[in-house]
């Protein structure tokens, strides 16, 4: 008999429809998961169980004709977007006991969709790394095998989803912060075209490089959380591109993006470094299957090199030296003061220089690729990385280390093109391995399709660790009619 955290986030709305499921009895079971679970995998900073009770009775009152497609459902937001009323921290210990007293656009508009959140998910401190590991949390540990990392910057998220203790989350990208934690996970993390989805309504835009974004076990779920996130907001610095008809849910559930050219590449775009065969032999599969589905998949030049990395270092500096309360400078981690050290040092002059030259190897790099509708990489260059692997270093070699480890994704923050780490391939030992797939700029619904249609070549990544059969579960009676993946 399923279990309510087996469902999907579309299954559990379904089953709430139906009267089979309150979202109270939902986020009361997900809540029983929390507690046992979430220090367990490091998924959460701050839980906010008596707003979730609260928030899930006012959903089980709402008109049924006013009910969306992912109404009732619990998620979490990531301790890096804004929530009003509820501790934020930024995952440092500056922020310790900073409460904000507004809500992020999208936290405003998944609730606005009957969402429930349970919580604040575990970040790096400031997402300024790939690893969710500080001082106001358990590290974000990965739920297939809790010696490794579940990354970062939407490392909680990650281990939360994976773990069952949400079906899906909100996280945020600047350099892969969402595709990361998926690959590691075994997770769809969808980086969304630039201006899709708000990021206000503080901040100038950061360049155009992080954006807010879904992530989940499918990528029907990931699909119809983006259509909460991606509303038009005024005042955004970058002009949203126009949705498809329907919606991006309905381009996940025909999964029918018509041929496309998806240009092959494994090179790795930011460090000369060698790329893992378990990395290399999942986007052989996934060229494979995307073959076997009509696609002309064809080799290609890596969009840029190496060459772009002290362009987008020093713009990572700069984007390091967010305000700090007074005297809070001291509690940073080691690797954020050594950024804003080096941040503090760029000049007026050299920022704006970088960021010119690597908008000319941006369209370089495009031209390198044009006539391809999707780019299909790997997501990183090593499966995975144990906890520490990164934090115990000098923070220069820290920092040196996570580029070697993650040479690809942060390219696609520099273009603006939406992106999504798909769980196509596994080590020996079963542990996850992502492809990345890239869509052109404004082409998310392609991009999606194409995922989608991949999925069901793969026969589906609704696929569980061991550890989500553990304490926490509760017995609800559902009907077999609701389907869900084994393990």
């Amino acid at each position: 008999m399923a279990e309510p955290h087996d469902l999907t986030a579309l299954e559990q709305a379904a089953a709430i429809r139906r009267g089979e499921l309150s979202s109270v009895e939902l986020v009361e079971h997900q809540l029983r998961r929390v507690d046992a679970l979430a220090d367990t995998v490091g998924a959460f900073v701050t839980v906010t169980p008596e707003r979730a009770r609260a928030a899930a009775r006012a959903a089980d009152a709402a008109p049924v004709d006013e009910r969306g497609p992912l109404h009732g459902v619990p998620t979490a937001i990531k301790d890096l977007t804004l929530t009003a009323g509820v501790r934020t921290t930024f995952g440092s210990a500056a922020f310790a006991d900073f409460v904000p007293p507004v809500d992020a656009d999208v936290v405003r508009l998944m609730a606005d969709a009957g969402l429930v959140s349970l919580g604040k998910t575990t970040t790096s401190e400031l997402g300024c790394s790939l690893y969710s590991e500080g001082l106001v949390a358990p590290p974000a540990r990965n739920p297939w095998h809790l010696a490794y990392t579940a990354g970062g910057s939407s490392g909680g998220a990650a281990a939360a989803v994976a773990a069952g203790l949400v079906p899906v989350a909100q996280g945020s990208d600047g350099g892969g912060s969402l595709r990361i934690p998926a690959s590691l996970c075994g997770l769809v993390g969808y980086k969304p075209s630039r201006g899709l989805v708000s990021g206000g309504p503080l901040g100038f835009g950061a360049f155009g490089l992080p954006t807010n974004g879904p992530l989940g076990r499918t990528v029907t779920d990931v699909a119809a959380l983006l259509d909460v996130l991606a509303r038009p907001v005024p005042g955004e610095p970058y002009l949203p591109p126009v949705p498809p008809a329907g919606g991006y849910l309905a381009a996940a559930r025909d999964a029918a993006p018509g041929r496309l050219r998806i240009g092959r590449f494994t090179a790795p775009m930011l460090a000369d470094v060698p790329v893992h065969p378990d990395c290399l032999a999942a986007v052989d599969r996934a060229a494979e299957l995307l073959t076997a589905a009509g696609h002309e998949v064809v080799e290609v030049p890596a969009p840029l090199g190496p060459a772009a990395w002290p362009l987008f270092e020093t713009v990572w500096y700069v984007l390091a030296l967010a305000p700090v309360p007074g005297g809070r400078e001291s509690d940073l981690l080691p690797l954020t003061r050594f950024l804003r050290e080096r941040g503090a040092a760029v000049g007026a002059g050299a920022l704006m220089a970088a960021l010119g030259e690597l908008q000319a190897q941006v369209r370089l790099g495009v031209r390198r690729t044009a006539g391809c509708d999707l780019l299909l990489c790997p997501t990183l260059a090593a499966p995975q990385a144990p906890v520490g692997a990164f934090a115990g270093l000098d923070p220069a070699d820290d920092f040196d280390q996570q580029r070697r480890f993650s040479p690809y994704c942060a390219i696609f923050n520099v273009t603006g093109d939406p992106s999504v780490s798909l769980p196509v391939g596994r080590t020996a030992d079963g542990l996850p391995v992502g492809v990345l797939l890239t869509g052109r700029y404004g082409a998310d619904a392609t991009l999606i399709g194409a995922a989608a249609q991949l999925e069901h070549a793969c026969g589906g990544w609704d696929q569980h660790p061991a550890i989500w059969r553990a304490a926490g579960s509760a017995n609800v009676n559902i009907t077999s009619g609701i389907g869900y993946a084994s393990e």
